[in-house]
């Protein structure tokens, strides 16, 4: 295996560093419109308190997992995987979590894309330049998705080369506060406006009869990808974080941080919707809501649109520039990930790494830009089932070949006497059997 010398791997500065960045990586697209609009067409409250439950049940022990095999390890999913078994087949479930991050990145930045280029739509739309607002709200047009795409790639790379210390962590300390207080602007205005109160009522009263089997394994599978479990970003995360910290309390601050996000979100857009709907907007297609893509990309613009003049221009960029930081503090977590892979196991210096890595998936970036009905297949396989997959392998690996007892050891380094807390032996049924069989039930239900 190549030696890479640790001032080229990198480490976090501090603990908020870690936190900010970790949850930069869980709180993305799907927590802004995703999250929001499951709570709205499955359950409303009952599918939030489900979700909260999965989260902390299901997604927390895997989180836990995960960051002990990255600081054990001191490497990437691949090398984690080596130092710590002789096992050959493990190192390949790492490899598979680098293949999963680099196909979800290479269409997540056509999204972003999307999402970028609609907040200069509001711009254009405000100024009269109709035929500039309609090309950039073409999604199907291939050489606009791919120019914005590569100004998207470029940013993030940018951002990579810049280290963990200098570039992940100084980037995410500026973007998840800016992301929290435009969120916390717009839900302020929000809620004063017509029709409001319906979208609270349905966000917060519960109807517990609506819970059945279904609404529970997609609350679970909306908290397992939420966390961005199961392709080695928090394994790669894990790696750069120091003896010093506490593993558990570590991934219950970053679980908080996103469930917190997400919540806010949905405080956000589900009020939103029924404003919508006040001002003479449809959101329903017959008695179905409409999908989270209608949502962003048709409700909410009209929905700006209608409230015209300056404010609904600044609503406008304010929101589509909330979604854009979303994206990004997900892209450079999707990034780090095959770029740590060629920093330890190729020995390739950091920058090279980032600008050869980024650029070779904006290739395939660029190709989803003009066949956008691949990213339903991507996100089928390498989202739906490969992160999954991913996650309980990762299960597997640390329950029955490094051994949750070794974990335990990792974690004592931070958290003196961690092995004499009820959470030594809670944890360990998590992993052995809980967070598999949920999980597992989850492949088995989405391949169906």
């Amino acid at each position: 295996m190549a030696v890479t010398s640790s001032s080229e791997r990198g480490s976090w500065n501090s603990k908020l560093g870690f936190i900010l960045a970790a949850a930069g990586s869980a709180v993305g697209l799907g927590n802004i419109w995703g999250f929001p609009t499951k709570v709205a067409t499955e359950g409303g409250a009952a599918y939030l308190i489900i979700y909260l439950l999965c989260t902390f049940l299901i997604g927390f022990p895997v989180m836990v997992a995960e960051l002990s095999i990255g600081r054990k390890s001191g490497k990437n999913p691949v090398g984690a995987f080596k130092a710590l078994s002789s096992n050959k087949f493990f190192p390949l479930v790492g490899l598979w979590g680098v293949i999963c991050g680099v196909v979800i990145l290479s269409f997540y930045t056509v999204i972003a894309g999307w999402a970028f280029g609609y907040a200069f739509e509001e711009i254009f739309y405000f100024l009269g330049w109709d035929s500039a607002a309609a090309w950039l709200t073409d999604t199907g047009n291939g050489p606009k998705n791919a120019l914005i795409a590569s100004v998207f790639m470029f940013g993030t790379i940018k951002i990579i080369t810049g280290g963990v210390s200098d570039g992940i962590e100084k980037a995410t300390k500026t973007m998840m506060p800016l992301l929290i207080g435009i969120i916390v602007i717009m839900i302020g205005y929000v809620l004063t406006q017509p029709g409001a109160s319906e979208g609270v009522k349905e966000y917060l009263l519960p109807d517990f009869s609506r819970i059945n089997a279904g609404l529970i394994f997609s609350a679970m599978g909306q908290a397992f990808f939420s966390l961005s479990l199961g392709m080695g970003a928090l394994i790669t995360y894990g790696s750069y974080l120091s003896k010093k910290e506490n593993i558990p309390q570590a991934a219950a601050l970053v679980t908080l941080a996103d469930v917190g996000i997400a919540f806010l979100a949905g405080l956000m857009i589900i009020p939103a919707m029924y404003v919508a709907q006040a001002a003479g907007i449809e959101i329903f297609v017959g008695d179905q809501l409409a999908s989270s893509t209608d949502l962003v990309f048709q409700i909410l613009p009209a929905l700006f649109h209608t409230i015209g003049g300056v404010l609904g221009l600044v609503l406008g960029v304010v929101f589509f520039l909330l979604l854009s930081i979303a994206a990004l503090t997900s892209t450079i977590s999707l990034l780090e990930v095959p770029v740590a892979y060629v920093i330890d196991e190729h020995n390739v210096p950091r920058k090279k790494a980032a600008w050869g890595v980024g650029l070779g998936i904006l290739v395939i970036s660029i190709i989803v830009s003009f066949y956008p009905s691949l990213i339903g297949t991507f996100d089928n396989i390498f989202n739906n089932l490969g992160l999954p997959i991913g996650g309980l392998l990762m299960c597997i690996f640390v329950a029955f070949v490094w051994k949750t007892d070794s974990a335990l050891s990792e974690m004592e380094l931070g958290f003196e006497g961690v092995k004499q807390t009820l959470f030594a032996k809670v944890w360990p049924v998590f992993i052995w059997i809980i967070c598999p069989a949920a999980i597992a039930y989850n492949i088995i239900s989405n391949f169906l």
